[in-house]
């Protein structure tokens, strides 16, 4: 039985999106948020100062799950390598495979889910931004912690600094880690595949992403538990804003081309058509300038036009066609 699909409260698109115009926009924003992320490093004492603040006020909640998650990892290596893997890779693997996948198979949610993840996305730029985070790993060995990717780096391509390839470390921001986006990159494609996959493995693996993911982003010490909360509540503001974010493109759109095309008097989303033959049924004597037909009036045909035929010597001008006009059938 076909999955029918819910529909969207975000906007449809009226036409198709297109490859060539998607993907450098989708490059351009990931390179914006890269370069922002890259750029607002803050202060390492500020830094130092904010982790520990989230590590008191879990442990103050009892909420302190960052430490036996990391004890395991990093005892049982069975464990701890595939989760680095799963860290370092399938934030960047899942979440354009499922992209790709909403545009080609659920085009009529394609707008609204990439609005969304990308609205997320730079309030979580914001966030890095207003502060700047020392992940558990960073923090001095007095806290209890360790730094997975770097104890089994010996099994991946990542160095001892996050989960950058070798050499690459420096450029990293190693202190944007509230909100975690792992979580939240998670979370939207969890969404996005209970409600578009349609099927019982879809929908199974929608739950069990996010789910593990935040289990992975802790036991590597790579972000303690609010900021796995932080990323889930950018993913709601995010799904909340991203409405107003497609009415906000489509009127920059709708006054970008009312600008490049001044003349056009047409009404949005309509195209004006020429009609065949307009020019000849201008110049026709069987149309008549003042006439108008009232609203809702229906002609069964059209006006049927006799031609005169070709005056010869010795007809008159009866004979050659001028008589009485063709009748209106």
């Amino acid at each position: 039985m076909p999955h029918a699909e819910t529909p969207d409260t975000g906007a449809v698109p009226a036409a198709r999106p297109r490859w060539w115009t998607e993907l450098p926009l989708i490059v351009l924003v990931y390179a914006c948020y890269s370069a922002g992320r890259l750029l607002v490093g803050g202060d390492v004492a500020d830094a130092v100062g904010h982790g520990l603040a989230i590590l008191r006020v879990e442990q103050a909640l009892r909420l302190d799950a960052e430490h036996p998650l990391n004890r395991l990892f990093t005892r049982e290596p069975w464990l701890g390598v595939p989760a680095d893997f799963w860290y370092a890779s399938l934030h960047y693997l899942v979440t354009p495979a499922i992209l790709v996948w909403v545009f080609r198979s659920r085009t009529a949610h394609y707008r609204a889910a990439r609005t969304w993840l990308m609205t997320s996305t730079f309030i979580g730029l914001i966030g890095f931004t207003l502060l700047p985070t020392c992940p558990p790993r960073l923090l001095g060995a007095g806290h209890g912690f360790v730094d997975t990717m770097a104890h089994y780096s010996a099994y991946g391509w990542w160095g001892g600094e996050a989960s950058a390839p070798r050499g690459l470390g420096g450029m990293t921001n190693q202190y944007a880690a509230m909100p975690s986006l792992h979580v939240g990159w998670a979370l939207w494609c969890g969404v996005v595949l209970w409600r578009y996959g349609g099927t019982r493995a879809a929908k199974a693996a929608g739950v069990v992403y996010p789910l593990v993911t935040t289990v992975v982003v802790m036991g590597t010490a790579n972000h303690y538990l609010l900021d796995a909360v932080a990323g889930a509540a950018v993913m709601g503001l995010g799904l909340l804003l991203a409405p107003r974010v497609t009415r906000c493109a489509d009127r920059a759109r709708a006054w970008a081309t009312a600008r490049v095309a001044p003349g056009a008097s047409t009404a949005p989303g309509t195209k004006a058509t020429p009609v065949a033959g307009a020019s000849r049924d201008a110049k026709s004597p069987n149309v008549s300038g003042g006439c108008q037909t009232s609203a809702g009036e229906r002609i069964p045909r059209q006006r049927e036009q006799r031609f005169p035929a070709p005056a010869g010597p010795g007809t008159s001008p009866a004979d050659a066609g001028g008589g009485a006009p063709a009748p209106v059938r």
